[in-house]
């Protein structure tokens, strides 16, 4: 298994000091990024669709084997509610196509009043190019059916499994051979850290669910402070630990985070 290991964006100004050092610019932080971790879950496109040619930026800024994975447009999840998917699919793909070989999976996030519609969700992963791979994260627990585990299935999309508050919020559903979960919020401190052992359990249920010659993608969005860096750190070296093949995360971080971290231990 390869354990790609990231955070959901890298631009917050409160990593300076944390992953930035004071003199790196903010034009460069991508590259110092990149020099630390191996992918990244791109959700500034959930706001507003970049370019193609932002996409080809960012894919000359970034090394060989670096994974960007997208998080699809808010116009296609929370304004279309998944109607009408064929044109904002095609062009969302068709500028994510800058990325070439960097383009990773695809993160639909349905919005929390988004009921079940399982015709709609075929619907939309039907208009995705074959060999795409797509994540879903619903957030309505009406979606927890075997008919939506089904569609899953039989399109090959993965379905996201998400944490809150170091717990579950989704079914530990395989429903293809490679994964995606996302951290949102840990119950650790300082706020909104995650604790060792939790990040630990995740490490076990990762390594009990998919073998060796499967990719899985996680991705830490609990940015304020560092935390999603701190803990993207914690979490791969439990991984290691644990026997597992894991993409670079930072061998150490900034004076100043640690003396932070040392004096809100994680439980």
């Amino acid at each position: 298994m390869t354990l790609y290991v990231g955070t959901s964006g890298w631009q917050y100004k409160d990593w300076r000091d944390v992953l930035y050092p004071a003199d790196v610019p903010v034009r460069l932080w991508l590259e110092e990024y990149a020099a630390h971790f191996a992918t990244v879950e791109l959700n500034n496109a959930f706001y507003r669709l970049p370019t193609r040619e932002n996409f080809e930026a960012w894919r000359e800024r970034v090394p060989a084997g670096f994974v960007v994975a997208v998080k699809a447009s808010r116009y296609l999840t929370h304004i279309k509610r998944l109607k009408d998917p064929a044109e904002p699919v095609d062009r969302m793909m068709t500028h994510a196509a800058g990325l070439g070989d960097r383009l990773g999976p695809v993160l639909l996030q349905l919005p929390p009043t988004l009921r079940v519609a399982p015709d709609l969700l075929d619907a939309c992963l039907a208009c995705f190019p074959p060999g795409t791979r797509i994540a879903v994260e619903p957030r309505h627990d009406s979606w927890w059916t075997a008919e939506v585990r089904t569609i899953l299935e039989s399109r090959g999309a993965a379905l996201c499994w998400a944490d809150v508050q170091a717990r579950p919020v989704t079914p530990l559903w395989r429903t293809t051979d490679w994964g995606y979960v996302r951290f949102h919020e840990g119950r650790a401190r300082p706020w909104p850290r995650y604790g060792h052992r939790s990040l630990e359990t995740w490490v076990d249920r990762i390594a009990t669910t998919w073998s060796d010659d499967h990719d899985v993608h996680t991705y830490f969005n609990n940015d304020p402070g560092g935390a999603a860096v701190e803990d993207a750190v914690v979490f791969g070296r439990a991984a290691t630990r644990a026997g597992l093949t894991v993409t670079r995360t930072p061998s150490e971080l900034s004076h100043r985070h640690r003396r932070s971290a040392a004096a809100h231990p994680s439980p």
